[in-house]
């Protein structure tokens, strides 16, 4: 969990900022968001050009604040993070996903193939199929995490771990994420 901190830390900070900024009514927000969670869910991660196939649970804030992740038992699920926007939507969407567990691969390991212009679906809870298009591949030290673009800026957000493996902290250094806009 310890090599997600930096990044779940970095985006609730900056979602509270962009929340407060944004100078919405925090009572009216709060009360439609479970509503629009409740309502439409993404269900399954489709990337053609990667062969990958993925359902997708719902990932919360554990009771540090910290994004939830899926579990390592389940190494080929990846999550949305409820606390984001849902795709399709306007607002930033944010799904989370394991490279690799202790002994086999995760349903992100070949994230960092992924090219700019493939095409990444999300289907929905409610029939549809939210269509994107990547528009970039940034790999970054999770010091240098660019929370405010992963977070606040619409578009879909595919987001992993990558890079060197630094085995005294039992975690890689980097994080992979995938930037895409909404086509349909």
């Amino acid at each position: 969990m310890s090599q997600w901190r930096t990044v779940v830390v970095a985006g609730v900070i900056t979602g509270t900022l962009l929340y407060a900024v944004a100078g919405r009514d925090r009572q009216e927000e709060r009360a439609e968001a479970p509503k629009r969670a409740a309502a439409v869910t993404p269900q399954r991660l489709d990337i053609p050009s990667l062969k990958l196939k993925a359902p997708l649970m719902r990932l919360g804030l554990t009771k540090e604040g910290d994004v939830e992740l899926p579990p390592f038992e389940k190494p080929q699920v990846a999550g949305w993070y409820e606390g984001s926007a849902v795709p399709g939507e306007k607002g930033a969407s944010v799904i989370i996903g394991h490279v690799d567990t202790k002994t086999a691969a995760a349903v992100f390991y070949r994230l960092r193939e992924v090219r700019k212009g493939a095409e990444v679906r999300i289907s929905r809870s409610d029939g549809k199929v939210a269509r994107y298009r990547v528009d970039r591949i940034e790999q970054v030290n999770k010091e240098r995490f660019p929370a405010e673009r992963v977070y606040t800026e619409d578009g879909l957000r595919l987001v992993t771990c990558g890079g060197p493996f630094d085995r005294r902290r039992g975690q890689y250094r980097d994080n992979i994420i995938v930037y895409a806009s909404l086509v349909t």
